[in-house]
């Protein structure tokens, strides 16, 4: 399809164009080129061959979309911490990852900004600890204990929050940076079965419990309640400034819930659905050997991506431009452009590495690495 009018941007960024300039004429060559003396390049067309444009055409919808694009991406790219500091590349292989010791079988890991937060479940899901580690030059700072089968990971309201994965009543687990290293504060409540992911709505904390339940925590006092209805198998959990969305193991789902925690929106996804993302737009759902991309808006699935060396992948990250996760069996993880879903392809961690969580501080990401008890910089 055809849009019914011709824009007169397009004309300025695709033809050549006549244009007058304090009186005088000057010839504008989109994209290469000149007006007046003064050279520019934007890159939002390439013209409708290698060596023509098409003045008289109209704007397709596809062309229409590729502009949109491109300027989105040339402003994430332009306006990002990693263009700041002139860190373009992506490691292509397990030589280029920069690897931290943190605890045993690290799970999920988030930013405060500053340092990464690394929960480890420990061995038999004992002795689990949370590390923290400096991400500017991944020195490892400290290691907080008694956080028996620590899981999930939270950064908010300047504390930490770390799900414990107990059954049948599951724990949480808080941490003030602010004091000196110690044991986690475990806090005097029994959230539901088996808890995993974790998410602040700005006022409450939320758990999506693997045992068939979420539950909702307030904070000053303390309290909790935990709901049950049309919850199967909740694996992970986001806010995404409007509401609750939960992935649901049971029944391959994501289910967008209201502030007492009723499923409002059921969208079906990949298996065995883990921990997601949100871009600020679309939900990124890791599931069985896909990624499910879903329109935060109206819940609409947009696509199912496949390939790209996906393999159980197990969490998703974003780092304002693109998308990682972390392929648990396939030993790497794998990248996509936010904006348009290209697959950027995938890189090795490394042999029995497991990758599992992943978090980006707005430079680097972050993905531990349960086979190894490490944390990697990629």
């Amino acid at each position: 399809m055809r849009l019914n009018r011709r824009f007169l941007w397009w004309e300025a960024l695709s033809l050549t164009l006549v244009i007058t300039l304090t009186g005088a004429v000057h010839r504008l060559r989109a994209d290469t080129g000149t007006c007046g003396g003064a050279s520019f390049f934007t890159g939002l067309t390439s013209g409708t061959s290698a060596t023509t444009y098409s003045p008289g055409n109209n704007v397709t919808r596809e062309q229409m979309a590729a502009f949109i694009t491109r300027t989105l991406d040339q402003s994430l790219k332009r306006g990002g911490r990693r263009a700041a500091l002139n860190q373009y590349w992506t490691p292509a292989s397990t030589d280029g990852l920069g690897l931290i010791i943190a605890g045993s079988h690290p799970q999920l890991v988030k930013s405060d900004g500053a340092d990464l937060w690394v929960a480890n479940m420990g061995s038999s899901m004992v002795n689990g600890t949370v590390s923290r580690v400096r991400a500017s030059d991944g020195k490892k700072l400290e290691d907080w204990t008694g956080a028996t089968a620590a899981e999930g990971v939270l950064v908010a309201k300047g504390l930490i929050f770390v799900t414990g994965n107990t059954s049948p009543n599951g724990k949480l687990y808080q941490i003030d940076p602010s004091q000196p290293v110690g044991a986690v504060t475990t806090l005097p409540i029994s959230l539901g079965d088996s808890p995993q992911g974790i998410a602040f709505d700005g006022a409450r904390v939320w758990t999506a419990n693997g045992g068939g339940s979420v539950s909702i925590v307030t904070l000053n006092p303390v309290n909790v309640t935990t709901v049950t209805t049309g919850f199967s198998h909740p694996a992970g959990i986001l806010y995404n400034g409007a509401n609750i969305w939960v992935t649901d193991v049971g029944d391959n789902t994501l289910k967008k819930l209201d502030s007492n925690g009723v499923i409002l929106q059921t969208v079906t996804v990949g298996n065995f659905p883990q921990f997601p993302v949100f871009d600020g737009t679309n939900i990124w759902v890791p599931g069985s050997n896909t990624v499910t991309v879903v329109r935060a808006a109206s819940g609409a699935v947009l696509a199912t991506l496949s390939g790209n060396g996906l393999n159980i992948p197990s969490a998703a990250a974003f780092d304002g431009q693109r998308i990682l996760v972390t392929n648990q069996f396939g030993h790497s993880v794998s990248l996509w452009k936010a904006t348009d879903l290209t697959p950027l392809g995938s890189v090795p961690t490394g042999a029995n590495t497991f990758p599992t969580g992943a978090c980006s501080d707005g430079l680097n990401f972050w993905v531990t690495l349960q086979g190894q008890g490490r944390l990697a910089r990629f």
